[in-house]
């Protein structure tokens, strides 16, 4: 079996070098090589979003990927953060207090997924500039045109949503 060396960021921490089989997702690395539990494995095919940790860009930006679907070599070298790693200093986050002021979860497999989505979602917004984040938010218009687009019905969404 080919293996590749991967070190990377993970929480604000240096990990690796450590060689690990060349398509191992970054799902199992999390939780193999890490142990790091919080991201789940729920589709294995990027659609429920359990999975979803944020990668950070050097410019400051920051999205979600799907770990169950990208291989951990993909992250080499880069940043993320999980769900153990957006609380600072064992203080949540707005995001994580009001998932559990309004209990906005349902069995909770995926919250994780939707945490990390919704921090990044926050994050972005603030990126805007002053008069458009004042505005109704290009990308949160964007967001609920896509969500329109398509209606929640159990025959379209994933299992864990329902």
């Amino acid at each position: 079996m080919k293996t590749v060396s991967i070190s990377m960021t993970v929480n604000g921490v240096g990990v690796g070098p450590h060689q690990v089989p060349e398509g191992l997702s970054m799902n199992d690395y999390l939780r193999e090589y890490l142990g790091l539990t919080g991201t789940k494995f729920g589709c294995g095919i990027g659609m429920c979003s359990a999975c979803v940790v944020i990668l950070d860009g050097v410019e400051g930006t920051s999205h979600t990927v799907h770990t169950c679907i990208n291989g951990a070599k993909f992250f080499a070298g880069k940043a993320i953060r999980t769900i153990e790693g957006i609380a600072h200093e064992g203080r949540l986050t707005p995001v994580q207090s009001a998932f559990l002021d309004h209990f906005a979860f349902q069995c909770g497999y995926c919250t994780p997924g939707f945490v990390n989505a919704a921090q990044v979602l926050l994050e972005s917004l603030a990126r805007e500039p002053g008069p458009r984040r004042r505005s109704r938010h290009a990308s949160l218009r964007r967001w609920t045109a896509i969500s329109a687009a398509a209606p929640a019905t159990s025959a379209t969404m994933p299992p864990c949503a329902i």
